[in-house]
């Protein structure tokens, strides 16, 4: 019987969700031409590296004012012939589109280049604890976060629910990061609250990796651009030595770049007994897959 109820409850959540994803494709679709609330920026920079997928560039920018500070960070472009050519060490000028929700660059054009130089060493006295990478199928390791509220908890609390955490920073500019992370679960928390058929025993976690300056206050005045509630989502940081762990445990890097960071992104999710179940990479991940493996990980006895 239980197998049943799951297999309707996927059923209910997938066609609600493929709907959604209809009315999204069309929009995406009359959408690619740029609308007119794109803001358009002209930046220069110096790249830094190609990433094999081909359309992903990692530059170190000037500042952008009245946007972004100084820093390097990966841009994607939408046609790869804007990177044709491209090295590291070139100087380049580029024009940075950016909605509510996506931003990429165009008009790549080179000007000059430059030998690359090291970069400086990192602090070496920044105390670390050693951590073996975790995967699908380990259980997950107690951590200790303060909430929005000021109120420490532990991973061990959410023990029998389906636990999904993301890694953030309030002061993230650029809509594909941060900003995709917490819209996406946005989403995931109102398909889970509204659903008739929805389990009841979840939780979100966006945890911040920049605990200097997201303290609890930030994180509250953060969180409210969300609609969400404490009961189901709570946005967390902690000591920087437990932060730096379960980043490096499935594969996080976030060196500091000025006042932000030049960071991948990881999205995990957490089975009802605490065993990792999925981890997803990147940026591209559909709301719809982690709605499906959040009422996937409910249930696991």
């Amino acid at each position: 019987m239980r197998q049943v109820f799951t297999g309707l409850l996927f059923a209910a959540l997938t066609c609600a969700v493929a709907s959604c994803n209809r009315n999204s494709a069309g929009q995406q679709s009359a959408g690619s031409v740029p609308s007119s609330s794109t803001q358009f920026f002209s930046v220069t920079g110096l790249v830094k590296e190609l990433k094999q997928d081909g359309k992903t560039v990692v530059i170190q920018h000037e500042e952008i004012p009245n946007y972004m500070q100084a820093m390097t960070m990966p841009f994607e472009v939408r046609n790869s012939n804007e990177l044709a050519g491209l090295q590291p060490g070139d100087q380049v000028s580029f024009r940075m589109l950016v909605t509510d929700k996506d931003g990429w660059i165009d008009q790549v054009r080179k000007f000059g280049s430059t030998n690359m130089t090291p970069e400086p060493p990192r602090d070496p006295f920044r105390r670390v604890r050693f951590v073996e990478p975790l995967n699908v199928g380990d259980p997950m390791p107690d951590y200790v976060f303060t909430n929005e509220l000021g109120q420490v908890i532990h991973l061990a609390d959410f023990h029998g629910q389906a636990l999904a955490f993301t890694f953030i920073y309030t002061r993230c500019p650029f809509p594909n990061f941060c900003p995709r992370m917490s819209s996406n679960f946005a989403d995931a928390y109102k398909r889970l609250s509204s659903a008739p058929e929805a389990p009841q025993n979840w939780r979100l976690l966006s945890i911040s990796f920049d605990p200097e300056h997201d303290k609890p206050e930030v994180l509250r005045s953060h969180a409210k651009r969300y609609e969400y509630g404490t009961n189901h989502w709570s946005f967390v940081t902690g000591a920087l030595i437990d932060i730096d762990a379960i980043t490096e445990q499935f594969g996080l890097m976030y060196p500091r770049e000025g006042v932000g960071f030049n960071h991948n992104l990881r999205t995990v999710v957490v089975d009802a007994q605490g065993k990792v179940q999925k981890v997803f990479t990147g940026n591209e991940w559909k709301v719809e897959e982690l709605v499906a493996e959040i009422v996937k990980a409910a249930t696991a006895k």
